[in-house]
């Protein structure tokens, strides 16, 4: 059962010397794209999560849209994010090649950083966040969407945030975990403050 401590301590671990978390032959991207808030993303989310649904049937324990497509009105990248929740994210088998299947496609997995593996979604663009049960960092997600839906003006400092993130990328040639990186200030700043209204810190 997750605490409070499990939620408001982030783990922040980048694996053991010179571990690349990318599948061979995968790499992370250089596009960071923001757009206004499309309001077909909500139907989109369902998609994705109907042919997740399909392939795995009750294998998928949980599943939610998260990240910034997910709170409406908020600019953003293109592409969906979406939490699912399985018995054991480490047991690939029991899940990758299903999906693969259903043309997703493996990405990467860190199973330093929460057991966490991302595959992706051609059409709709989706990043699918594979999660063993009672994540901390699936329960962030959550109350970060639900936040921003509730304050606008967490959205505005949020989105200031990406744009200056997209363009230090843009500008020094970075990929996604540059792009994260730059965020991570803001984001973490913006969760201070959900906690405390919370009351969980």
């Amino acid at each position: 059962m997750l605490t409070t401590k499990d939620i408001t301590t982030f783990y922040d671990d980048q694996g053991p010397p010179g571990a690349n978390p990318y599948v061979p032959g995968k790499a992370p991207t250089t596009q960071f794209d923001l757009v206004p808030y499309d309001p077909i993303w909500p139907a989109a989310y369902e998609r994705v999560a109907e042919q997740i649904r399909t392939a795995l049937g009750g294998a998928a324990l949980e599943l939610a849209h998260v990240g910034s497509t997910s709170v409406p009105g908020l600019e953003a990248k293109p592409v969906i994010d979406i939490d699912l929740t399985v018995a054991d994210s480490g047991d690939e088998h029991a899940y990758i090649p299903v999906l693969e299947q259903h043309g997703f496609s493996h990405l990467l997995r860190e199973p330093w950083w929460y057991g966490h593996r991302l595959l992706q979604h051609p059409d709709p663009r989706a990043n699918v966040h594979v999660w063993s049960p009672e994540c901390p960092e699936a329960a962030r997600h959550l109350i970060f969407r639900d936040w921003l839906s509730a304050h606008p003006d967490e959205q505005q400092r949020y989105v200031s945030a990406k744009r200056a993130a997209a363009e230090h990328v843009r500008s020094t040639g970075g990929d996604t975990n540059d792009y994260n990186f730059h965020k991570q200030t803001a984001i973490r700043e913006i969760y201070g403050r959900a906690f405390a209204a919370l009351g969980l810190v």
